[in-house]
C-alpha cells in the first residue's frame, strides 16, 4: 500500500509537472510570439535547465515540500547539498528563459519584482529552519549557497 502511495506521489510531484512543463515550453518555443533566433534558443536552454532544476529539487524534497514553510525535515542531500533554495534559483532561470523565448521585455519587470520576493521568502524559511534545527541548520547554511 505504501509503495502505491509513494508511486502516486512521484507521479504528482515529478512526472506530471515535468511533462506539462516540457509541453508548455516546447509549445511556446515553437509557436509563441517573438523572433526566432539565437536569443530564443538560449531561452529554450535556460528554460529546460530551470525546469529540470525545479523538478529535481521538488523530487529531492519529497514530502518535505510545502507552499507555506513548515520545517518538517532538514533536507541536505542531492541538489540541496550545494544550494539551500534551488527551487527559487531554478524558477528564476526558467523565467529568464521564458523572457528570451517570448521576447517580451515587460516580463523582465515581473522577474525583477520576483527576485526580492524570493529573497524575502528564503530569509523567512531560514529563520524558521534555524529555530527548528538550530546548529544543524547553521552548519548547513555555512556550507551551501543561497
Amino acid at each position: 500500500m505504501d509503495r502505491i502511495a509513494m508511486d502516486r506521489g512521484i507521479i504528482w510531484r515529478v512526472w506530471l509537472p515535468l511533462i506539462a512543463g516540457l509541453y508548455g515550453l516546447g509549445t511556446l518555443f515553437l509557436f509563441g510570439p517573438g523572433p526566432h533566433g539565437p536569443a530564443r534558443i538560449i531561452g529554450l536552454l535556460l528554460g529546460l535547465i530551470g525546469l529540470g532544476g525545479v523538478i529535481l529539487s521538488r523530487y529531492t524534497l519529497g514530502r518535505s515540500f510545502s507552499i507555506i514553510p513548515k520545517a518538517t525535515a532538514l533536507v541536505t542531500n542531492g541538489i540541496y547539498s550545494r544550494i539551500r533554495n534551488p527551487i527559487y534559483i531554478c524558477g528564476e532561470i526558467f523565467l529568464v528563459g521564458l523572457v528570451l523565448i517570448l521576447w517580451r521585455l515587460e516580463l523582465l519587470v515581473i522577474l525583477l519584482v520576483l527576485i526580492p520576493v524570493q529573497i524575502l521568502r528564503a530569509r523567512r524559511e531560514a529563520t524558521l529552519l534555524e529555530a527548528r534545527f538550530g546548529e544543524a541548520y547553521r552548519e548547513y547554511r555555512n556550507r551551501t549557497w543561497f
